[in-house]
């Protein structure tokens, strides 16, 4: 029984360590999900929310304005010297013109009262609450501003790593490729057929590859480090991409206002309230008011001590009119009108320049993807001519410098290949940003 008891432990002992032992397998995300990923993770979309429900709150608070008040107010005076009052002799039956010095009170005073305000008529509330309203929109595009921005940085994080990716697929096929050339110079050299220098040139040629190799994966990790900071998850998740690029020719986007634009939009409606606000502000303002509570006065001096409370109310309107505050108000209108003026120039500016940046990312596009068309059909060509050119320098009817040179070829075109995909998918991009379609293609709502 003791024996099979440990050979239990034995057992699960060597389970665990096996399991430990095993890789853990990166998760292979797409872009979609590196996007869903970052709405709920990255950190300036929290940030976003977090202005969100602050712009609500404010727009309350605006709102709140108009609500009734109502304050307490408690005050108690110890008078140390009575007040002292003029009485006309007149009142007395004495001459008139003539006063008479007077005291009047007792020492202890207390008020405790409540009293209720609110506002009937207030351009400066109904403005602020305006202002909020429209200020809550402007929040919310922005909002959306920073989401599509973050999916910019994202979709060319993705890409770039996409491509790096397929460089080191490239190169790790022409390590394969002249690891074999070495092979069969060494052969060749062995059989006194080609000189040493000949080895020494395909060594070099591999080792300057696996050196790009390195270089190609410290940049690919670097990609996906920012990759994962962007997405908002930790540096040390193992995550990989999809290495296939999708890459196709899409067709025409429908154009839409930018958020850029609706920004500019709404920004020069904020400044349009405000400048009614100041203008309203000349409007009197009338409030109801009304207080009720006891007042009560006190005596401390034997045989007459005392402390009596009455009561008092009242309740009343209140109409509030500046009359002057030295053209403040005109000057604040002036200045309100030209920063509408600015606001008017730059929505139309960037109008304009969104025109001309759609222009410009469309021809980009369709240059770039005749380049992938025009290098993918060179790359073909010239594996096919380093693949002859390998058999006839088998062969001895060509130069290890010819083949060198094919190879060299094949790696032309790879990186041109590459460099057009990259082109014509950053251009890709930018066409649906400017067109307003960058949210409503992948970002789900």
């Amino acid at each position: 029984m003791l024996v099979i008891t440990h050979l239990l432990k034995l057992m699960l002992l060597v389970i665990i360590i096996t399991v430990l032992a095993l890789p853990l397998n990166a998760q292979i995300l797409t872009l979609q999900q590196c996007i869903d990923t970052a709405q709920v993770h990255n950190k300036n979309l929290q940030i976003g929310m977090n202005n969100k429900a602050l712009s609500v709150q404010k727009s309350k608070e605006a709102k709140a304005g108009l609500i009734p008040k109502i304050t307490a107010i408690t005050e108690y005076k110890y008078y140390t010297e009575m007040p002292t009052q003029l009485m006309p002799l007149s009142a007395f039956n004495g001459p008139v013109g003539k006063f008479k010095e007077t005291q009047f009170g007792v020492p202890h005073n207390i008020n405790a009262n409540l009293q209720l305000t609110m506002p009937l008529y207030n351009s400066q509330i109904f403005g602020a609450i305006k202002t909020t309203e429209i200020a809550e929109e402007l929040t919310e595009l922005q909002y959306q501003k920073t989401e599509e921005q973050i999916f910019f940085e994202i979709s060319n994080l993705y890409y770039n790593a996409q491509i790096l990716n397929q460089q080191l697929f490239f190169i790790d096929t022409n390590i394969i490729n002249t690891s074999k050339l070495l092979e069969n110079i060494k052969l060749l050299k062995d059989q006194l057929m080609v000189k040493a220098t000949d080895v020494s040139k395909v060594q070099l040629q591999l080792e300057q590859l696996n050196t790009q190799r390195e270089i190609i994966n410290s940049k690919y990790e670097q990609v996906m480090n920012a990759l994962k900071f962007t997405m908002g998850i930790p540096i040390i998740q193992n995550i990989q991409i999809e290495q296939n690029i999708s890459f196709q020719k899409s067709n025409e986007y429908a154009s839409s206002v930018t958020v850029d634009v609706r920004i500019t939009e709404v920004q020069n409606r904020l400044l349009l309230n405000e400048l009614r606000t100041l203008k309203r502000s000349r409007i009197p303002t009338l409030s109801l008011f009304g207080t009720y509570g006891n007042t009560g006065y006190g005596y401390d001096e034997k045989p007459n001590d005392f402390l009596k409370f009455y009561p008092v109310g009242f309740v009343g309107v209140q109409l509030t009119s500046t009359l002057f505050n030295g053209t403040i108000t005109k000057r604040k209108i002036n200045q309100k009108k030209i920063e509408i003026q600015n606001s008017e120039i730059q929505m139309n500016l960037i109008t304009e320049q969104n025109t001309m940046l759609i222009g410009n990312a469309k021809r980009q596009k369709i240059v770039a993807y005749k380049s992938t068309e025009t290098t993918l059909e060179q790359i073909k060509l010239a594996k096919a001519i380093y693949e002859q050119t390998s058999l006839q320098q088998h062969e001895g009817t060509a130069t290890l410098t010819d083949v060198l040179l094919a190879d060299n070829s094949i790696r032309e075109a790879q990186q041109a290949y590459l460099s057009a995909i990259i082109d014509y998918l950053k251009a890709d991009l930018e066409l649906k940003k400017l067109t307003g379609n960058i949210g409503s293609i992948t970002i789900k709502r």
